[in-house]
């Protein structure tokens, strides 16, 4: 159950990664069971899940892992350097998001990005709920984002931001709302 809920929180590789460790510990005490048991069924059945946690150690203890930490290292860099300041993409889905007056609007779900620039459109930020039940989606363009490596400021007040339209579960626009259209 430990590992099931490291797992399924989604914390990073590292949380991701320890809870297949656990899951292993567990594949292997149950192998041992069906070994001194006579039971094949659950030898069979627990080997093969230790072979598949044993990937899932490799691909976030290792792999994704690596990816987290240079992206990590790429972002704590640039906060020491002249340059802008960096974050990775991967990083949008789940920042907090703020208004103008530093108020919490909600966080940040994806940012999608344009094809043909490789700019970003718009942010889809979710605000309200609790736990993804009951939130609200709304498509802010890029113009009205302040992009931090911690957090995202929307240069409105909550206001404007609460009158941008709701979006629909996969239904979400092919391009950003204009600022005439919002205000029309």
């Amino acid at each position: 159950m430990i590992a099931a809920m490291m797992t399924a929180a989604n914390l990073g590789a590292r949380v991701t990664g320890w809870g297949f460790v656990v899951f292993t510990v567990g594949s292997i005490c149950w192998s041992i069971v069906g070994l001194t048991s006579d039971q094949t069924n659950l030898v069979a059945t627990n080997a093969f899940l230790t072979l598949v946690n044993g990937v899932g150690i490799w691909r976030w203890l290792g792999r994704q892992r690596a990816y987290e930490d240079g992206g990590q290292s790429a972002i704590s860099a640039s906060c020491r350097s002249a340059a802008p300041t960096l974050f990775t993409a991967t990083g949008v889905a789940g920042m907090a998001v703020v208004d103008v007056q530093g108020a919490d609007l909600g966080q940040a779900v994806e940012a999608l990005i344009e094809c043909a620039t490789g700019h970003v459109s718009y942010v889809v930020i979710a605000s309200g709920g609790v736990g993804g039940i009951d939130e609200t989606l709304r498509a802010v363009p890029h113009d009205w984002i302040e992009f931090h490596s911690d957090r995202l400021c929307v240069q409105v007040e909550e206001k404007a931001f609460l009158r941008l339209p709701e979006l629909s579960a996969g239904n979400w626009p092919a391009r950003a709302p204009y600022r005439q259209e919002l205000h029309a």
